[in-house]
């Protein structure tokens, strides 16, 4: 059906890129909306988060254009390792602060 009707193909990307955008933008209104310590906490969780995804990134990027890595992964486990991080920081940043 993509390759058939690249219209549609770009009208998801649009629709995709539309949500993201709104979906930011939201996010930055609830954090702005939280309190300090809440905002601490959550603002931490997603710096580790960020470094993960950073490191975890370029390392693979690395290993792979050195020919380290004989299999090619799904790119949907990036995503779904760094909510895994995030849900472990924001878990940890509420133990310390308890």
């Amino acid at each position: 059906m993509w390759d058939e009707r690249p219209a549609a193909s770009w009208a998801a990307v649009a629709v995709n890129v539309l949500v993201g955008i709104t979906w930011i933008v939201t996010f930055a209104r609830f954090l702005r909306a939280l309190d300090d310590l809440q905002r601490k906490i959550m603002q931490d969780a997603l710096a580790v988060t960020l470094g993960v995804g950073w490191v975890v990134g370029f390392a693979y990027a690395v290993a792979d254009a050195a020919g380290l890595v004989t299999r090619d992964l799904d790119l949907a486990l990036f995503p779904a390792m760094l909510g895994v991080v995030y849900v472990i920081s924001f878990v940890i940043g509420r133990l310390r602060y308890r």
